[in-house]
């Protein structure tokens, strides 16, 4: 179980005074032990990984503000979080394998126009999951669909 490795990750890193790791596995689990209180249930493996995903997708966002303002303390802070982050994330594909999965979702959906965007998008999401990127598959979509 992936709690189960994000406690011993938990404690490791505090072994090792590695204080950003620690830090941002004590925010992950906050998030799931919070998602798990409001929506009193107990969290599986996949929606651990949406926690993290969602954790992960706050901090890219934000590295581009950082990035603006020239705050370079904080720049390699975020930037170490997302990849203790990316540990626990599914590898991503790259554009070539999303782009040739994209093409067999358009196939079997049967979309021929911009009109079957919804369908071809919603598929995606559902197939792909957090091996990509939604605003990836978007683009994707829309230069097939032309």
């Amino acid at each position: 179980m992936l709690k189960e490795k994000l406690l011993e990750d938990l404690k490791t890193s505090m072994k090792e005074g590695n204080v950003n790791r620690k830090n941002t596995v004590q925010m992950v689990r906050a998030g799931i032990l919070q998602v798990e209180k409001d929506k009193h249930i107990e969290l599986n493996d996949d929606q651990i990984l949406e926690v993290i995903a969602k954790e992960f997708k706050k901090r890219n966002d934000s590295l581009v503000d950082y990035e603006k303002s020239g705050r370079e303390d904080l720049i390699s802070q975020i930037k170490e979080e997302m990849a203790v982050l990316e540990e626990y994330l599914p590898k991503k594909l790259s554009e070539e394998e999303l782009t040739e999965k994209v093409k067999e979702i358009v196939a079997e959906v049967g979309a021929t126009s911009m009109k079957d965007m919804g369908i071809v998008m919603k598929t995606a999401k559902e197939r792909l999951g957090l091996t990509a990127d939604g605003k990836m598959i978007n683009e994707i979509v829309k230069k097939l669909l032309v």
